[in-house]
C-alpha cells in the first residue's frame, strides 16, 4: 500500500483539513486531517454515522462554523484558498461559488418570508437584480426544480408547502447563481421514498444541465448508490476509504465500510427473519485523537499495530484508497 497523493485537476481540493472545538470537557477533534477532491460536473458522496464529521467538513469550506471552531489545513476552490480567507471574500463565495442545501428546510427557510422573496434575496445580493427581476427569476428556478404552478407557489410561505416542495425550494435557492460547487447536506432526510427519488433526480438533472459539481453528505448508502460517482467514507473525523461508487460497493476494503454495508437492508437478503449485522462497540470519544486507528476497538481484524499507529490513507488499486493496516481481502468477503 503506497501513500495517497492529491489530485491536481479538481475544482475543489481539500487537504489535511482539521477542525476542533474547545468545550467544557476539553478539546473536541471533529475533523482530523481530511483530504478529498471534487472534479467539474462530478457528484461525490460523503458517508458515515452521525457525528463522524461530514457536516463540519462541509461547513468549514465557506466559513460557516461558529467562532469557537479552530480550522487548519487547506481548501482550494479553482485554486483560491478558502481556509483563513477574509470574511469579505467568504461572503462573495457563499451562494455564488459554493451553495448549500441544508438538512431541514423547515428550519432553514424563514417562516415569515415568501419562498420567492427568499430565493430573490440571493439574486439581489450576488447578481444585483431588481426585486421585480429577482421575482421573475425565482419563478423560473421553481419551475427548474419541478415545482408545479411556480407563478403561484412563488408567493407561498414555507408552511404552505409539503416537505418535498420545501426541499425543492432549498435547491432552487442554492442553484440560483449557478454555483461551482453545491453541497447537499442530507438532502432527503425525512422524505418518503418517492419524494426522495424525485429530489435525487433534480440534483442529477442540475448537474447535467448546469455542470455543477455536487458534494452529497448522507448516512444513507442507498442515496450514495443512486447518485454518487465517487464515495468518501468517514469515521470519527477521519477519511477511512475513498473509491468510485461501484468499486466501493463491490469491493470495500475497510472493515468499517464492510460493517456499514452489512448493516444496510438488502432486497431479498433481509426479506425473512435474518437480522442485520450491527457493528459492535461504541464510537470513540472525540476529546482525544490517539495515534492509532480509531476503529481498532470495533474491528475484527485489529492488531497491536492498529492500536499503536494510525494508518495513512493509501492506495490499493486505481482510485481506491483505504486507511487500514489489514484491509479486507477478496478471500474475506
Amino acid at each position: 500500500m503506497t501513500t495517497a497523493t492529491r489530485t491536481t485537476t479538481a475544482i475543489l481540493e481539500v487537504a489535511d483539513l482539521s477542525v476542533s472545538f474547545e468545550t467544557e470537557s476539553g478539546k473536541v477533534s471533529a475533523v482530523d486531517h481530511v483530504s478529498l477532491d471534487l472534479a467539474a460536473g462530478e457528484i461525490v458522496g460523503v458517508v458515515g454515522e452521525s457525528g463522524c464529521g461530514k457536516s463540519v467538513t462541509a461547513m468549514s469550506l465557506a466559513g460557516l462554523l461558529p467562532r469557537t471552531a479552530r480550522v487548519s489545513g487547506s481548501a482550494r476552490l479553482r485554486g483560491t484558498e478558502l481556509i483563513g480567507a477574509p470574511e469579505t471574500e467568504l461572503r462573495r463565495v457563499r451562494g455564488k461559488e459554493i451553495a448549500y442545501i441544508f438538512q431541514e428546510p423547515m428550519t432553514s427557510l424563514n417562516p415569515v418570508l415568501t419562498v420567492g422573496r427568499q430565493i430573490g434575496e440571493v439574486l439581489q445580493v450576488h447578481e444585483r437584480l431588481s426585486r421585480k427581476q429577482a421575482r421573475a427569476r425565482a419563478v423560473e428556478l421553481l419551475a427548474l426544480v419541478g415545482i408545479p404552478s411556480p407563478a403561484t407557489r412563488v408567493d407561498n410561505y414555507p408552511h404552505q408547502l409539503s416537505g418535498g416542495m420545501r426541499q425543492r425550494v432549498m435547491i432552487a435557492m442554492a442553484v440560483a447563481c449557478n454555483p461551482t460547487v453545491l453541497v447537499a447536506d442530507e438532502p432527503t432526510t425525512a422524505l418518503d421514498v418517492t419524494v426522495q427519488a424525485g429530489i435525487l433526480e433534480v440534483l442529477r438533472d442540475l448537474r447535467d444541465r448546469l455542470g455543477t459539481s455536487i458534494l452529497v453528505i448522507t448516512h444513507d448508502l442507498g442515496v450514495i448508490a443512486d447518485i454518487a460517482d465517487r464515495v468518501v467514507v468517514m469515521y470519527a473525523g477521519r477519511v477511512v476509504e475513498r473509491a468510485p461508487v461501484h468499486e466501493l460497493f463491490a469491493r470495500p476494503h475497510h472493515h468499517y465500510t464492510t460493517g456499514l454495508l452489512n448493516a444496510s437492508p438488502t432486497p431479498g437478503r433481509h426479506a425473512g427473519t435474518e437480522r442485520l449485522q450491527e457493528i459492535p462497540g461504541l464510537v470513540p470519544v472525540l476529546t482525544t485523537q490517539p495515534d492509532a486507528c480509531t476503529f481498532a476497538d470495533r474491528c475484527p481484524a485489529a492488531s497491536d499495530r492498529c492500536r499503536g499507529e494510525a494508518p495513512p490513507l493509501g492506495t490499493l488499486g486505481p482510485a481506491h484508497l483505504v486507511a487500514c493496516w489489514h484491509p479486507v481481502q477478496e478471500a474475506d468477503r
